[in-house]
């Protein structure tokens, strides 16, 4: 048996052609998925050990437990020069440094702040485990150095010229001398860094102490003898370098972790497509076979010899096409981790790691789905009786048994508890675990899709063969085979399926959330261009303009003429604008009485927009409204417990038609002075005409409910008008944020020149484009939709390689049926035509079926965990999935197609 299953193996290897394409391209994913996974991880474990080894000890300061005034832990306290001077005196140490830690902000090549936050500014000296990939480090005191996620995110170069604000925000200019890879340490890869020279530091960010300090051994002294040493005098915890290393680059390595388990996940599918694929060709060619098993059985063969044979079969195919699978694997793996290591923001140094363990998973995932796929149609080849091998019939009779009745009403029953989950799903509200509720609902209903697949393909044949049938003979007759091996069709085009559900219901949650977003960004905040400051490092504060700017030295006294608090709060309640500022009050700047100075010094450290941002704005033809949001954080020092209360204001704007938001009860329009808008969380209960206070130093505010408003992002906390907030919080003036808006018919370029002109002398204020984050948002949400398609592309090929090969083994089934319609006139290209016909059909009701389910499940996955969802069908998308299965299906025709048109008439009809 052994020898007659090879032979057969040899003699009919074209069979299996698609068979072993389909299980290559499944193992290449998943092997070249750990080969791609474990040379990244070993890049990242060199990176972080070249540098943490080139030192023997490392030593960083604890912070003492507890936790501050606000709550929030303790910071670690800074080594000083005294400890740095021990570690140099110890016996055991050759030579220490420190590094000194700080922030500064860097202006990029506009001149605007880069980041959203200051990148870390430090300073070493010759021992640290930090070097120059590129240059050199800086030495002199307008020299400095950048880290190379910095250079590429700004554009600077070697040689240069940068400007750095110190902590007055007097510009500074300096020559960039050198480029330094910090890797994946987290510290610095975040925001980026800048590294000055050790004497000016201090000067440009107000740091002091170490923040770590590196140290090489002394000759006869072990890495361990120096962390020891060292120890004792820190009194904290010191690592060696090695073992520092290996402590961050377990660390990085987590997101490689979290990349190969999201990777693999589309291998899985990969996979089980590739299995529906094997488990079809084997059904196919076994209930061809019939004739060559019953003669088996007829010369003594046993059950158990047919079942291990057909096993046997399938397990050569495997390991062949899995040991081809993983070949193929690590060159994939390869070219992943060199330029998919780049777009991580990580150069690949290691060399190609191939463990066995990428080589065994590849083999036995590929041999055992095989195999495993291979059972079923291996039970029914013992099934054959030998009498079969009287028969002169070779059809593959044994797959068109009837649709009984337990079939469909099990379909049914599967399609009524998919519909069950999903109206569950959405009746929880959103909620993650609602997701898990539709991915269970989904599973069910492919369950009934494969299940009622033979039906549904007899029925959808029926409707669309209407028309199909007045085209023309080829037509007609690619409707009749279609519908005449119904089972065979349904296992086919079920693999596609699978691919069109996955790829359709992401494209619609990607196009859903997108839709929502925009929808939220229109109405919640129908502007053009917001307006923020950067978050300032302590001693620095956007407020302050550059040195040699006007008003710089009386700040925003003068800024209202002739209007006392009382009467610009009044302005901004009716929404007249004051003279010479924002449409808003203007207050003085001193705290009024009851205003502790502490609270005024607090606020003046927070990230705010200058008033004369506002006020240069404000005056701008070009701008239709300047509105201006102002809040601040209120904590009750009684209960530490308590959650704190944000206070809101929105200052020229109309709560309810400029800023918009869902309410639970209420309407948002009612908003005047006395009245407050609160937050759900907030609420605790209360509803719309009770009283709730908000504390203020001034005086508690006991104010109406006017609204209870989603918690979302247009509101959180309590909102109150610009009247009540100036009364409540007098020295709060400049604003978090800006949003602008510009006048009807007003040049687009022209108003971007006003907005960024009015911020120009502030290079910490930000500028964002409300169209540029839109597109952004959408470029970002492209990227991931076309990721995702791209790897869930390799389903769709496998299962165009199935239907491709359900295509060719029906035409060498049907070779003397072909003959017979050639010898009755039917020419070569009609042939063609009528296989490209049959195929495309059976992908177009393939993806058809899956587009359906995709939009379902999408909407329902969507809505169970965004609020407000908009749902939006990808039609443009959709689309292009149908040209694309039309496409399919015309290229797995082709070489069937071939093969039966070059057929010779004379022979086919005689060979049998």
């Amino acid at each position: 048996m052994l020898r007659t299953t090879l032979a057969g193996l040899r003699l009919h290897k074209s069979r299996y052609v698609t068979t072993v394409l389909a299980i290559l391209l499944g193992v290449m994913f998943v092997s070249g998925t750990l080969v791609f996974a474990d040379t990244l991880k070993a890049s990242y474990e060199k990176s972080v050990m070249g540098s943490a080894t080139s030192v023997d000890a490392i030593a960083v300061p604890e912070a003492e437990e507890g936790e501050d005034e606000d709550g929030f832990p303790l910071e670690p306290v800074p080594f000083t020069d005294s400890v740095l001077n021990e570690i140099r005196a110890l016996p055991e140490v050759a030579g220490a440094d420190g590094l000194v830690r700080g922030e500064a902000v860097l202006l990029d090549a506009e001149g605007r702040a880069f980041g959203f936050t200051p990148p870390a500014a430090i300073a070493f000296g010759e021992t640290s485990r930090f070097s120059a990939n590129e240059g050199e480090l800086p030495s002199a005191d307008d020299e400095i150095a950048l880290a190379t996620s910095t250079a590429d995110q700004t554009g600077f170069e070697v040689g240069d010229t940068v400007t750095v604000l110190d902590p007055e925000q007097e510009k500074r200019e300096f020559t960039v001398t050198g480029l330094v890879d910090f890797g994946v340490d987290p510290s610095y890869s975040f925001g980026g860094a800048v590294v000055f020279a050790p004497d000016t530091v201090q000067g440009m960010t107000g740091a002091s102490g170490y923040s770590e300090i590196d140290v090489r051994a002394a000759e006869g002294s072990t890495d361990e003898d120096a962390a020891e040493a060292v120890a004792a005098v820190t009194g904290t915890e010191v690592q060696t370098g090695a073992a520092f290393g290996e402590e961050m680059a377990t660390s990085a390595g987590a997101q490689t972790e979290v990349l190969r388990v999201a990777l693999l996940l589309f291998g899985v599918i990969a996979m089980f497509v590739a299995g529906i694929v094997i488990y079809n060709t084997f059904a196919i060619l076994i209930a061809q076979r019939q004739r060559e098993l019953a003669l088996l059985r007829c010369v003594g063969a046993k059950r158990g010899q047919v079942f291990r044979s057909v096993l046997g079969e399938s397990f050569v195919v495997g390991l062949v096409a899995s040991a081809l699978g993983v070949l193929a694997g690590v060159g994939v793996g390869a070219a992943g981790a060199r330029f998919g290591g780049q777009l991580m923001g990580s150069d690949v140094t290691a060399s190609v790691v191939v463990s066995p363990t990428a080589v065994i998973v590849g083999l036995l995932v590929g041999t055992l789905m095989t195999v495993f796929s291979a059972l079923v149609p291996a039970t029914r080849a013992t099934r054959v009786a030998p009498l079969a091998a009287l028969r002169t019939s070779a059809t593959a009779s044994g797959l068109e048994k009837g649709t009984g009745w337990v079939r469909v009403v099990f379909g049914l029953l599967a399609f009524a508890a998919s519909a069950g989950l999903v109206a569950l799903s959405q009746g929880m509200g959103p909620d993650p675990n609602g997701l898990f509720v539709v991915t269970g609902a989904a599973l069910i209903a492919f369950v009934g899709v494969v299940v009622l697949g033979p039906l549904l393909v007899r029925g959808i044949v029926r409707v669309v063969g209407v028309p199909l049938r007045r085209v023309g003979v080829p037509s007609m007759l690619a409707v009749d085979n279609s519908t005449r091996s119904p089972r065979r069709a349904a296992t086919a085009m079920i693999a596609l399926t699978v691919g069109a559900t996955l790829i359709t219901g992401y494209s619609v949650i990607s196009t859903s959330f997108e839709s929502t977003l925009t929808k939220q960004l229109d109405e919640q905040f129908p502007v053009d261009y917001q307006i923020s400051a950067q978050y300032a490092p302590e001693g620095q504060n956007a407020a302050a303009p550059e040195e040699g700017v006007d008003g710089a030295e009386d700040g925003a006294e003068g800024a209202v003429e002739g209007e006392g608090p009382e009467d610009a709060a009044r302005a901004a309640q009716e929404g007249d604008p004051v003279e010479g500022a924002v449409e808003g009050p203007v207050e003085e700047t001193g705290p009024e009485e009851g205003v502790s100075e502490d609270a005024v010094e607090e606020e003046s450290t927070e990230a705010l927009v200058p008033q004369e941002v506002q006020e240069k704005l404000s005056e701008s033809p070009l701008l239709e409204k300047v509105m201006a949001q102002r809040s601040t954080f209120i904590e009750d020092d009684s209960d530490p417990t308590a959650m704190g209360l944000p206070v809101m204001a929105y200052y020229g704007a109309e709560i309810g038609v400029d800023i918009k938001g869902e309410t639970v009860e209420g309407d948002l329009a009612d908003l005047e002075s006395g009245k407050v808008v609160v937050t759900q969380t907030y609420a605790e209960g209360r509803s719309v005409g009770d009283t709730f206070t908000v504390p203020a130093p001034s005086g508690d505010l006991d104010l109406e409910i006017a609204a209870i408003a989603e918690d979302g992002a247009a509101f959180w906390g309590a909102v109150v008008t610009s009247e009540d907030f100036s009364a409540a919080f007098p020295e709060i003036r400049d604003s978090q944020f800006l949003h602008l808006r510009a006048a009807d018919g007003a040049d687009a370029a022209q108003v971007r020149e006003a907005v960024y002109a009015a911020v120009d002398e502030y290079p910490m204020v930000q500028v964002m484009s409300v169209a540029e984050m839109k597109n952004q948002f959408s470029e970002m949400m492209n990227i991931a939709f076309y990721s995702i398609a791209a790897m869930l592309g390799l389903a769709i090929i496998i299962a165009v390689f199935g239907i491709s090969n359900t295509m060719a083994l029906s035409v060498l089934e049907r070779t003397r049926e072909s003959a017979l319609l050639r010898a009755l006139g039917l020419g070569k290209g009609q042939l063609r035509r009528m296989l490209s016909v049959e195929a495309v059909l059976l992908c177009l009701i393939g993806a058809g079926i899956g587009i359906s389910l995709g939009v379902l499940f999408g909407w329902a996955a969507g809505a169970a965990v965004l609020p407000g969802l908009v749902f939006s069908v990808p039609v443009a998308q959709i689309a292009v999935f149908i040209a694309i299965a039309v496409l399919a299906g015309l290229l797995a025709a082709v070489l069937p197609a071939r093969r039966a048109a070059g057929t010779s008439i004379t022979g086919a009809l005689a060979s049998e």
